[in-house]
């Protein structure tokens, strides 16, 4: 008779070896990147898409290297003081390393990172618990968008509809969301059935260290947050 793999031991110190083995493959991963590229930017972003992140990454591969993950690991590689910073000044970088937020190291010039941080931008469907960037109501009537096999599910939705002659018709005016407040999951699924896109993932620039300058964007927090010369 065949083993349950319910019954299969784990050793718990496999797991935690393995946890402290990709902990210090990024630690030396940053501590490489900052010997290998002349700057390097603090970024935060909001509404992240895993897979346009990634083209990003892609297209900026072969000039510069970007790290994503736990900040408080990533600021143990750099230092978190002038006293164990592995480079001069990069204890600035770790302390703004908060939230959701993310490095990339760079060769690329100043201009050239600011210009394609600026310009990127993303639309996708908002996902639950998202904020509604306005008021999305549907009128009493039919809903001709819709086609009829699909009004049993719009109806689960809490959507007031019927078929009548083949059409999906709402019997009562429906608010699909107000503007500002959290979407539901329901809410987020008519909104995708619509093609309605409320989510816009942007990266936005906190600071830039280089070996003779240091700046903090608007992006960041107040001077008094961070040493500055």
């Amino acid at each position: 008779m065949p083993k349950s793999k319910r019954n299969r031991q784990v050793t718990l110190s496999k797991t935690k070896k393995k946890g402290r083995d990709h902990k210090e493959t990024i630690v030396n991963g940053i501590k490489e990147a900052a010997e290998k590229y002349g700057s390097v930017y603090v970024f935060s972003f909001e509404n992240m898409r895993n897979q346009k992140f990634k083209e990003f990454r892609e297209q900026l591969k072969s000039s510069s290297r970007f790290f994503l993950g736990s900040n408080k690991v990533m600021q143990v590689a750099l230092g978190r003081s002038a006293a164990d910073e592995i480079r001069p000044g990069l204890h600035r970088v770790s302390k703004l390393l908060r939230g959701d937020t993310g490095m990339v190291f760079t060769n690329l010039p100043k201009e050239e990172v600011e210009r394609l941080f600026k310009e990127f931008e993303e639309y996708d469907f908002a996902r639950t618990g998202s904020n509604a960037t306005e008021k999305v109501d549907l009128k009493e009537g039919p809903l001709e968008q819709f086609t009829h096999e699909m009004e049993p599910f719009l109806r689960k939705q809490g959507m007031p509809v019927r078929l009548n002659k083949g059409v999906v018709e709402l019997v009562s005016d429906y608010v699909v969301c107000e503007e500002g407040k959290p979407l539901s999951p329901e809410a987020s699924r008519i909104l995708r059935l619509m093609e309605i896109k409320m989510a816009t993932f942007r990266l936005h620039l906190i600071c830039r260290w280089s070996p003779d300058e240091f700046e903090l964007y608007i992006d960041g927090p107040d001077e008094s947050d961070v040493e500055c010369s």
